[in-house]
């Protein structure tokens, strides 16, 4: 006599860890991804603050800032990158460099972000793409 057994087989319990597998396979590099663009959001927000102070500074001065004491700019709290500017009469470049061990790029050299009196912004590493 056959009891009605009620449950699932072994195969389809494996079919369905393998479906898991497979959508986070998927999932996590774009997990990833988003969290990468997240904390570089916080380059580029400073980089543009930065770039308005310079602008001020040169309306005021006619020549950009030398450093970013200058302009009065500074970050509280823990940041995860390192600012520095360097500025002449008719030009500035100011530069975000990442501190923070998580933002490396794959051959290991730390996330770096640049913008310009014109207002370009450039990485230098690419390191979320």
């Amino acid at each position: 006599m056959l009891k009605n057994n009620k449950g699932f087989t072994l195969i389809e319990l494996m079919i369905v860890v393998a479906i898991i597998g497979v959508l986070a396979a998927i999932a996590i590099p774009n997990f990833l991804n988003y969290q990468c663009k997240a904390k570089q959001s916080e380059a580029k927000a400073n980089l543009g603050n930065i770039r308005t102070s310079q602008e001020a500074y040169f309306a005021e001065f006619d020549t950009y800032a030398t450093s970013l004491a200058n302009v009065g700019f500074s970050t509280k709290g823990n940041s995860r990158y390192s600012y520095t500017s360097t500025g002449s009469a008719t030009a500035f470049t100011a530069t975000a460099l990442a501190k923070a061990p998580g933002l490396k790029t794959a051959a290991g050299d730390l996330d770096q972000w640049t913008i310009t009196e014109a207002g370009t912004l450039t990485n230098a590493n690419n390191e979320c793409d």
